[in-house]
């Protein structure tokens, strides 16, 4: 049915008015269309992904149950004493990890990641950075001595991310508070948090110095936001402080915006003492996963540059200087490069690992991260 109108005219005559044209949305790009079409695949073939999964296992229990009735296995426990004994040393096993897990020690100290960058990131960095956010999470919550930690400005595309693609899992995450204030907010938090009956004792490397730090009261609130563009280098850090690193993969389009923001606020800079204890074949970049896993072992050594040595990715060629040496005469090249690409299948499942148990997820595709810029770039 036409819903024109007719309108009458000055001379009599009547006009027809046709009724407004609704915009219609621009059409979808061909990379936009490709990974529309490859998530609905992907959703598509959730179920029968599951129906696999019931297979493979039921087919793995029937061969144990074949090779448990086989006497030419004698690697294999074919009587019941001998499954009993290998359930047992399973138990222990098991329990075994548990004591070593609820052995973590809480420090008074936290780590704050501002993620108040989204709308300066595209869609794969912000990938990028939730991939860096759990990473972190993980450290810290199996690192020996913790640190309180806070996620704040947390909200945008990358709380969708967090509540769709990963299904929501960090709500059930441990030890740490995502917070839609900024970081200023998730620093009094951290103050009240320290200072109070759950703020941690003073143990790993702050243990050197147990006595005096004992015997000197909390000072007030103590904020450092972490930039490698700052002129203040981070001797060594200290209890019922707040470390702020910037939650930004941005590829260095953004040069020094960590600093500025945290002049703008009136809070104190620091930068890590990297070319006090490193010499790195390129500028390097740090993500926001490998400062917190540097500061995490250093609350547990003490010492920057076996810290260094232990997160540093190998594929920058980061070697310590000449007469600093690591605690226990490890090799001076730079560790195993952790750097994630989560736009691969392989991190989206390291994600959900992480997170929770695991459960399919949509495949993405991202070009490799640039890395974290906590201190945006070193250039040291």
């Amino acid at each position: 049915m036409s819903t024109s109108s007719r309108a009458p005219s000055v001379d009599g005559r009547e006009n027809v008015v046709s009724p407004p044209q609704e915009q219609s949305e621009p059409p979808l790009s061909k990379n936009k269309l490709k990974k529309l079409h490859r998530d609905q695949a992907w959703e598509e073939g959730r179920e029968k992904r599951k129906e696999l999964r019931k297979i493979r296992n039921k087919n793995r229990k029937e061969r144990k149950r074949a090779n448990a009735a086989d006497p030419k296995n004698d690697d294999i426990p074919t009587d019941s004493a001998a499954a009993k004994r290998k359930v047992s040393e399973t138990t222990d096993l098991r329990e075994t990890k548990r004591s070593k897990q609820t052995k973590a020690m809480q420090l008074p100290v936290s780590f704050v990641i501002d993620c108040s960058f989204d709308d300066l990131m595209l869609d794969g960095e912000r990938k990028s950075l939730a991939s860096q956010i759990t990473r972190s999470y993980s450290d810290n919550h199996r690192a020996p001595f913790t640190s309180h930690m806070f996620i704040s400005s947390f909200g945008g595309h990358l709380k969708e991310r967090f509540d769709t693609v990963l299904h929501g899992h960090h709500h059930n995450w441990k030890g740490v508070r995502f917070l839609e204030g900024d970081f200023e907010e998730a620093a009094k938090q951290a103050h009240e948090l320290m200072i109070g009956a759950q703020g941690g004792s003073l143990d790993g490397a702050f243990a050197n110095n147990k006595a005096s730090l004992e015997a000197t009261e909390p000072l007030g609130q103590e904020v450092v936001y972490l930039t490698s563009d700052s002129p203040d280098v981070l001797t060594e850090p200290k209890p019922y402080t707040t470390y702020v690193i910037g939650g930004l993969v941005d590829k260095n389009r953004h040069k020094g915006i960590c600093y500025k923001r945290a002049m703008d606020r009136g809070v104190k800079t620091a930068r890590l003492p990297i070319s006090d204890y490193m010499k790195m074949a390129s500028r390097f970049v740090l993500a926001t996963n490998h400062v917190v896993e540097i500061m995490l072992r250093w609350l547990e050594l003490g010492d920057w540059g076996e810290a260094f040595v232990a997160v540093m990715p190998k594929r920058k060629g980061g070697v310590l200087k000449d007469g600093v040496m690591a605690l226990d005469g490890a090799p001076t090249t730079a560790g195993d490069d952790k750097a994630i690409d989560d736009g691969s299948k392989e991190m989206l499942q390291k994600e959900e690992q992480i997170c929770n148990d695991s459960v399919d997820e949509p495949r993405e595709a991202s070009p490799s991260p640039s890395a974290e810029v906590t201190g945006k770039r070193d250039d040291e």
